[in-house]
């Protein structure tokens, strides 16, 4: 005996209670809300998309686009283009060596599985405690400064040039490096960093045979990701006047060459691509 499917009505022959949406008002009620919301931000914030219809505006953009589609080559400019890839590099690299020159110390300092005085009892000494959340602080203040402010500020003092990206890198990544880096070694095993310290092995010791060989792939894959942030942040701030390649691609947007932005674009991505391979290998290698 066979079973009779059912067969679904036509929305037509439905009655009216049932056509009609059961939320309807609240789907009305939150497009709503949404349009009185967003409808004053693009007000304030002055958005005005109809000024990209405009024919000045249309006449210049294909201008750039027409350029842009092949990329500058000639051996002058490819030649800048090195020096200038060349001095970015050195910017991020040079910022995030400084910043590590911070950042270690203040993470032996911050690490509370490190911390000699709480063996046996659980809790620091008043005195440890207030220097770790000095320290902390100090971490806090710098990392909540982007390091595009921290360029605005050291190009103004000290004038346009490499050092200011350099400066405003170390500052703002030595209290990112920190703050992660006690993070990762506070959430691996501390088996091995107790057993150290129980026995009189110093803090500086305790990290580097406790702590250390368990998170060492980590530290490394989160250090070169910054290493990869920090050349990114050196092409933007490059845009304040902190040199590198950011800074030529500045003069090149305002003259609207489009090839030597599009060449510029390419070794961008070309840098960040081989940051991404250097990090597989080491946490190969680490691994």
């Amino acid at each position: 005996m066979s079973v009779p499917v059912p067969v679904p009505l036509p929305p037509s022959a439905l009655p009216d209670h049932l056509r009609r949406d059961p939320a309807w008002r609240g789907r009305l009620a939150a497009c709503v809300l949404a349009l009185a919301i967003v409808w004053p931000m693009l007000v304030l914030s002055e958005f005005k998309p109809w000024i990209l219809w405009d024919w000045q505006s249309l006449t210049a953009t294909g201008r750039f686009l027409s350029d842009f589609l092949v990329p500058a080559h000639d051996a002058e400019f490819l030649l800048l283009l090195l020096r200038e890839t060349w001095q970015t590099v050195a910017i991020a690299t040079a910022g995030l060596a400084l910043a590590l020159v911070v950042a270690v110390p203040a993470t032996v300092v911050i690490t509370d599985r490190l911390s000699i005085s709480a063996l046996g009892t659980g809790r620091t000494r008043l005195p440890a405690r207030l220097l770790r959340q000095g320290v902390r602080s100090i971490l806090i203040l710098l990392r909540s400064v982007p390091e595009l402010v921290w360029a605005l500020l050291f190009v103004r003092i000290i004038g346009f040039g490499p050092t200011a990206g350099v400066l405003a890198i170390a500052l703002t990544y030595c209290g990112m490096l920190g703050k992660v880096y006690a993070e990762i070694l506070e959430s691996s095993d501390r088996h091995g960093t107790d057993v150290l310290l129980t026995n009189g092995s110093s803090r500086l010791a305790a990290l580097l045979y406790g702590a250390l060989p368990e998170s060492a792939s980590e530290l490394m894959s989160y250090t070169v990701y910054r290493w990869e942030c920090a050349i990114r942040g050196s092409v933007v701030m490059g845009f304040v006047g902190a040199g590198g390649l950011g800074q030529r691609m500045d003069e090149s947007m305002k003259m609207l060459a489009g090839a030597e932005v599009s060449s510029m674009l390419l070794v961008f991505v070309a840098l960040v691509a081989l940051a991404d391979l250097f990090s597989k290998i080491l946490r190969r290698r680490l691994g």
